[in-house]
């Protein structure tokens, strides 16, 4: 049973949504599934923009076979080679024997990698503002390397005003029901926790695209998870501008923290009671050990401030805490201020290795010096406590 949806003039969705999937790429909770999308042209050449993933192949070649009407496939468009994308495109090969595959240099030893096909004798392949016509549509594609695999390219329809955008403007979640994005019922934090787990990394290379797209006209914009974007893009647009150069998108504070007795929880909450009664309304509190750290890195992309709290664990970090500095260091997190707190019987020393593992950071202001806790908080100390909070306040815009 068929179950694609016109997009515009000529062209269709043809992808689909898994909603068993309990983690993306085997790493990421994707607890509302995820959608894969691929596209078809109906034109005097008939054109394919990107594959799908396994999972939903059935769906996907039915579609495809619906449309065709016993026509043969022209061209498949390979914007992104990884396998949720692109794990069909043999399946693609032996179907339509006479598809010409249309990619770039970059890709075309990806796709010896990973199929046995003769690769050479398909590929078409296209660089930087080449173009393929189909008849009345005209491709325009423009090369995104690092967006975030080195081979990925998008794709724009120039009469259509229409972005092939490829992982870029994608989000997790299944699509339901219409395929359009709906902007006052989006769900901005799931595309955000996307953004910043998937692609957060190349903001640089990010930004190369989006000054591409900036520069050119676009009525909708196609990405290949969640859905399609046909109005009130600009605010989509203007987050990943913020994304990509690791601004934040408000004020507000993030604690994280580690805790194997309890102790080090209650200094948390005491101090975010603290933050509370002078005036921070934005505080978003996490365990390290209970909530993922897509969640975790997802709310440090929103906001400017962050608060690490960690037992000592071995001579050592907590290692879950550990493990979301790292992330937090491979993601390039930049501009943002930062406190420490520490928990530790004898020897404490997570907030010193924090420290220094985040020194690979650029632009970040420390607040206050390392808050220690020894075992337990003691009302000793309630006021070099509320001296902190007092630093993470004071910088804050209200």
């Amino acid at each position: 049973m068929y179950t694609y949806s016109q997009i515009s003039d000529d062209v269709y969705y043809i992808g689909s949504s898994d909603r068993k999937i309990s983690l993306f790429e085997n790493l990421y909770p994707v607890p509302n599934g995820v959608s894969y999308n691929s596209y078809f042209v109906d034109d005097e050449k008939t054109v394919v923009v990107d594959a799908v993933d396994r999972s939903v192949s059935e769906t996907f070649f039915e579609n495809l076979d619906v449309l065709l009407g016993g026509r043969k496939l022209d061209y498949l468009i390979i914007n992104h080679m990884e396998f949720d994308h692109a794990a069909t495109v043999g399946r693609v090969v032996e179907k339509y024997p006479e598809v010409k595959l249309v990619c770039n240099s970059k890709t075309v030893p990806m796709l010896k990698n990973y199929f046995d096909f003769d690769v050479d004798s398909r590929a078409v392949v296209v660089g930087e503002g080449q173009t393929l016509c189909a008849g009345k549509h005209e491709f325009v594609f423009m090369m995104a390397p690092m967006v975030h695999w080195p081979e990925v390219m998008v794709s724009y329809v120039k009469d259509l005003k229409m972005l092939f955008s490829a992982d870029a403007f994608g989000t997790f979640g299944a699509v339901y029901g219409s395929v359009f994005a709906d902007p006052d019922t989006f769900d901005f934090d799931e595309a955000r926790r996307y953004y910043a787990n998937i692609v957060g990394k190349y903001g640089v290379q990010v930004k190369a695209l989006l000054k591409k797209a900036a520069a050119t006209e676009i009525a909708a914009v196609c990405p290949l998870h969640g859905p399609v974007w046909n109005r009130g893009f600009e605010k989509y647009f203007s987050l990943y501008e913020k994304w990509s150069a690791y601004e934040p998108e408000k004020s507000g504070v993030v604690i994280a923290y580690s805790s194997v007795y309890g102790n080090t929880e209650k200094a948390v909450k005491a101090f975010a009671e603290l933050l509370a009664r002078k005036g921070v309304a934005d505080i978003r509190v996490f365990d390290v050990s209970a909530d993922d750290s897509s969640y975790i890195l997802s709310e440090v992309f929103a906001r400017d401030t962050l608060v690490l709290a960690s037992t000592t664990y071995n001579n050592g970090i907590f290692p879950k805490m550990e493990y979301l500095v790292s992330e937090l260091v491979s993601h390039n997190i930049a501009n943002r201020r930062v406190a420490v707190i520490e928990n530790g019987s004898w020897a404490p020393v997570a907030a010193k290795l924090i420290v220094e593992k985040l020194e690979k950071l650029k632009n970040i202001t420390y607040l206050g010096a390392p808050f220690t806790v020894k075992s337990s908080l003691k009302s000793c100390q309630m006021q070099e406590l509320d001296n902190l909070a007092g630093e993470v306040a004071a910088g804050l815009s209200k």
